[in-house]
């Protein structure tokens, strides 16, 4: 009976195991194709301005007054929130024109892609894009993450920590509250999964774990490049 008993459950002890090895070396792999992108080797100090300018931010700022900016909410940031746009098509610049529009009900204060990152809404004023009227909306800077074709998803993280550091330096905010949207509880009738897969390329099995804790890592690591000096407050 005993023998059985191992004989029935060992197969499945199996697949599981081959499923946990499978999706561990799956984001490993990720993670290395993203940092053959990188050239870590060559990092300096820089200074607030510097590492800003590496960045490459461009100011695009919605209109007072239209839809995703009709009303002005002003807000003490001491959260960021990370996102993926989840859309194959458009980038930083279709993002910041169907903002500018009025198109969108949604909005945030930042869209990153490889070569550059887009403002749209003053850090001290809040956007839509976290939880509704919940915690993630009243206390965070959101910031999305590009994923159209051609666009390089390595290079775009990178960026991200970098732009993440720098708000980090500039509001006083600490590691500990640069979060992905998973975070964020949605609390809604209707929503049957209160806590969204996003970023999903910084999840594991739709969680935060290893890949989340090593884009941390990659905040901390330009953060800790900042030399002490003035920086300008991005609204």
């Amino acid at each position: 009976m005993k023998k059985a008993w191992v004989l029935l459950i060992l197969p499945s002890i199996l697949l599981i195991t081959v499923i946990m090895v499978a999706c561990g070396t799956t984001n490993r792999s990720r993670i290395a194709v993203w940092e053959s992108r990188y050239n870590d080797a060559r990092l300096g100090r820089v200074t607030p301005q510097e590492l800003l300018r590496e960045v490459r931010l461009s100011v695009d700022l919605v209109r007072a007054g239209t839809n995703s900016r009709r009303l002005f909410r002003p807000m003490r940031p001491t959260f960021i929130t990370i996102h993926s746009t989840q859309n194959l098509t458009g980038s930083a610049f279709n993002h910041a024109l169907a903002l500018r529009r009025g198109s969108l009900n949604d909005s945030w204060h930042f869209t990153v892609q490889d070569d550059i990152a887009i403002q749209h809404l003053p850090c001290r004023e809040q956007g839509r894009h976290a939880d509704y009227e919940g915690p993630g909306n009243l206390t965070s800077i959101g910031i999305e993450m590009c994923e159209h074709r051609g666009n390089d998803i390595g290079l775009t993280i990178d960026k991200t920590a970098r732009l993440a550091a720098y708000l980090m330096y500039t509001y006083n905010i600490p590691l500990s509250h640069v979060v992905p949207h998973y975070h964020w509880p949605r609390i809604r009738p209707g929503v049957k999964v209160p806590h969204k897969n996003c970023p999903h390329f910084l999840l594991d099995g739709g969680r935060p774990s290893g890949t989340w804790r090593w884009f941390q890592n990659r905040v901390h690591l330009h953060y800790s490049r900042l030399i002490p000096g003035p920086a300008p407050t991005l609204g």
